[in-house]
């Protein structure tokens, strides 16, 4: 009797949780041989041993197509010794023309505010980077809901995302004032958000 108690809560715990979204395939946004399935603009990048190198410019590395919910995993490293700015803008549909980035959303990549999202309550990790060494992030985007893995280790959960509609992934240059970057194993699974 204990065991088949065990076994419907088992099912049902993995039904509600599979009832939240729907997961597609994880899928490669970067293939390491050039920037196929990327447009640049108003900065430099280019493909260096395997890693998109962000090499001048204040401007972005966009994706080609629209997301809206989704969990984007991506492995970056500053280059510079002492400081560094970079970040990933997400579920933005324009630039305005006076600007070299979106207004939002951002997960940042600034020295001592590295994972850091502005406009969400309690998006902002401390303790889980490794200076100057490659780290791993991994982005969940669902509905209004936003989480943040470092290193494998959860960084925050949050909620009020305003801009709910697809929108482009870019990762931001911002060399003159934040030094050269390097990105790799860039990858995107699709979400299906919740109904209920």
């Amino acid at each position: 009797m204990i065991k088949k108690d065990f076994i419907i809560r088992t099912l049902l715990s993995v039904s509600l949780l599979t009832s939240s979204f729907a997961q597609g395939n994880r899928v490669s946004l970067f293939n390491g041989k050039n920037l196929d399935g990327w447009t640049v603009l108003k900065c430099e990048a280019e493909v260096k041993g395997g890693n998109m190198f962000i090499k001048s410019g204040n401007g972005l590395v966009q994706s080609a197509k629209k997301y809206q919910n989704f969990v984007l995993e991506y492995e970056w490293k500053a280059l510079s010794e002492d400081k560094w700015d970079s970040g990933i803008y997400f579920r933005y549909t324009s630039v305005p023309n006076n600007r070299a980035w979106p207004k939002r959303y951002q997960a940042n990549l600034l020295k001592g505010k590295e994972g850091d999202v502005g406009g969400i309550k309690g998006a902002s990790s401390k303790g889980l980077l490794k200076d100057r060494e490659w780290n791993k992030f991994k982005l969940t985007v669902n509905g209004a809901k936003i989480s943040l893995m470092i290193n494998d280790k959860e960084a925050w959960k949050g909620e009020g995302l305003e801009n709910l509609g697809a929108g482009f992934i870019a990762v931001q240059a911002e060399v003159p004032g934040g030094g050269q970057h390097l990105f790799r194993n860039i990858f995107i699974t699709e979400l299906e958000a919740s109904t209920k």
